[in-house]
C-alpha cells in the first residue's frame, strides 16, 4: 500500500506547501474521523486519497464553525467562513490550509466547485437546525443539506453527469444520506438533548406522548415510549438502506469495496440503535468495533484481490 507522500505525488500534489496543507487535512480526519481516514487509507485508491481527505477536512472544518456558541454566534461565524471559502474559490489568495487543499482539489476536479457551492447554501440550514416539527421537515433538511455535503466525496467516486448510471447512482445517494442521517440523529440523542434539540420529528415523538422537555426533564420515565418511536425511526432508515443496497454496483470497479464499505458499516450504527431502543436516552449508540474492523478487512481483502 502506497505511503502518504506517495499517495500525494499520485495525486498531483507536488508543491510543498500544498503538501503540508494537505498533511494537515489528514492528520485532522485521522483524529476526528478515524472510521472514515481508514476506509479511505485501505479501500480507494492512492491517487484519489488525498482529495477525498481533504473534502472531508472542509466538511469537518465547516460543522466545527456552524457547532460553536449560540445560535447568533453560529451564523456570523457561517457568514465569514462563507465569504472565505467564496473568495478561494474565486481565486483570492487564502491563508487557511483547509481551503488551500479544497482549491486543489477542485482544480483537479472542476465539477466539485458547484458540489461545494451547494453545500455551503444549505449550511444556513445546519446553523439554524434546533429541530424538526414533522417528517417534512426532516426531508427538507436532508435535501438542503445532508445531500449536498455526501455529494461532496461521492462526486469524486461516482459516474459522472451524462452517464447512464449518473441519475440512479444520485438517487441511491439520497436514500443513503436520508438512512445515515436518521441513524445519526438516533444515535446522538442524549448529545443533541443536552444542546437543547432533537433530531426525531415531534410529530412523531407526540404520537408516544412525548416531547423536548419529556426527554430532556423525564428521561428515565420516557424509556418505553422512546423504545416505540425508535421502532418506528429504525423501521423508515431500514428501509431507506434497502432501497440503496445496490448503490456500489452503480460505481466504477475500484470504488465499489469503499461504498460497499461504507453501507455496512452504516447498518451496523443502525443496528446499535435498534438494540440500544429506548436506552438511547442515556447512553446514545455505537456500532461494534469488531463488527467494523470486520467490513473494513472483508473490502480490504477483495481490493487485494482486484489489485493482483
Amino acid at each position: 500500500m502506497p505511503r502518504w507522500s506517495a499517495a500525494l505525488t499520485e495525486a498531483g500534489i507536488g508543491d510543498a506547501r500544498l503538501r503540508r496543507d494537505f498533511d494537515v487535512q489528514r492528520r485532522l480526519v485521522r483524529r476526528y474521523r478515524r472510521e472514515e481516514y481508514l476506509a479511505v487509507r485501505l479501500l480507494l485508491p492512492a491517487g484519489l486519497r488525498p482529495h477525498v481527505v481533504a473534502v472531508v477536512a472542509f466538511m469537518h472544518e465547516t460543522d466545527r464553525r456552524i457547532d460553536l456558541g449560540d445560535a447568533r454566534s453560529r451564523q456570523d461565524a457561517l457568514r465569514a467562513w462563507s465569504e472565505e471559502v467564496r473568495d478561494a474559490l474565486d481565486g483570492a489568495e487564502s491563508g487557511q490550509p483547509a481551503l488551500r487543499a479544497l482549491v486543489e482539489v477542485v482544480r483537479q476536479h472542476p465539477e466539485l466547485g458547484s458540489r461545494v457551492r451547494d453545500f455551503m447554501n444549505g449550511a444556513p440550514v445546519e446553523a439554524a437546525w434546533r429541530g424538526f416539527g414533522t417528517e417534512a421537515d426532516f426531508q427538507d433538511y436532508v435535501d438542503r443539506y445532508s445531500m449536498p455535503a455526501l455529494m461532496l466525496t461521492a462526486s469524486l467516486i461516482g459516474p459522472g453527469p451524462g452517464t447512464g448510471t449518473h441519475e440512479p447512482f444520485v438517487q441511491g445517494c439520497r436514500k443513503l444520506i436520508e438512512a445515515m442521517q436518521r441513524t445519526d440523529f438516533l444515535a446522538d440523542l442524549p448529545e443533541d438533548l443536552e444542546e437543547g434539540r432533537v433530531g426525531v420529528p415531534a410529530d412523531a415523538l407526540a404520537r408516544q406522548g412525548l416531547d423536548f422537555g419529556a426527554l430532556r426533564e423525564r428521561p428515565q420515565e420516557s424509556v418505553s415510549a422512546m423504545a416505540e418511536v425508535v421502532d418506528g425511526q429504525v423501521a423508515l432508515a431500514a428501509e431507506a438502506f434497502g432501497e440503496c443496497r445496490d448503490l456500489p454496483t452503480l460505481a466504477e470497479p475500484r470504488y465499489r469495496p469503499f461504498l460497499r464499505a461504507l453501507v455496512s458499516v452504516q447498518e451496523l450504527r443502525l443496528r446499535a440503535v435498534e438494540q440500544a431502543g429506548g436506552s438511547l436516552l442515556g447512553s446514545g449508540a455505537d456500532p461494534s468495533l469488531t463488527g467494523a474492523v470486520r467490513v473494513l478487512w472483508r473490502e480490504y481483502r477483495a481490493v487485494r484481490r482486484v489489485r493482483g
